[in-house]
């Protein structure tokens, strides 16, 4: 006997999907006569159809490592080596050198500084001659004055 058509009803009626449906082997012939949705929610209260929980993703896995990682004392204390062994010079740069060039553009937006002074200084980030932030700024501050003399 095929119940598929069946297990469909079923899933419909009762809002969940077709694979958790589940028949109890031994009332077959109830589920055969059912054919309204109010027939298969009366089968659901009978105990004749039952539904299957829902199979999540298990965070057992997860909860191990993170039990783990926590024995490790990945802590402030605990790690050795310069800043450099664990965070490469070149990322540092790069966030550096990103850094600069934002604050340039948005000193350029605002018309604080010409194109040929945004450019200017742009060539000098990627050089290398601009030390911080503020020394940026300075830079920036050298120029207003040498435009107004």
């Amino acid at each position: 006997m095929n119940l598929r058509n069946k297990r469909e009803l079923a899933a419909r009626a009762l809002g969940v999907g077709a694979n958790r449906i589940k028949f109890d082997p031994n009332y077959l012939e109830d589920v055969e006569d059912a054919i309204t949705r109010a027939d298969m929610r009366s089968l659901l209260t009978a105990r004749t159809i039952l539904i299957k929980g829902i199979k999540g993703t298990s965070r057992a896995r997860a909860r191990i490592r993170h039990e783990k990682e926590k024995m490790r004392g990945k802590g402030k204390g605990s790690k050795e080596g310069k800043k450099s062994a664990r965070e490469g010079k070149k990322e540092l740069w790069v966030t550096r050198v990103r850094a600069y060039r934002r604050h340039l553009k948005v000193l350029k937006d605002r018309k604080e500084i010409s194109n040929k002074v945004f450019w200017s200084l742009y060539r000098k980030v990627k050089g290398g001659q601009v030390r911080s932030l503020a020394h940026l700024r300075m830079l920036v501050e050298e120029e207003k004055k040498r435009k107004q003399a």
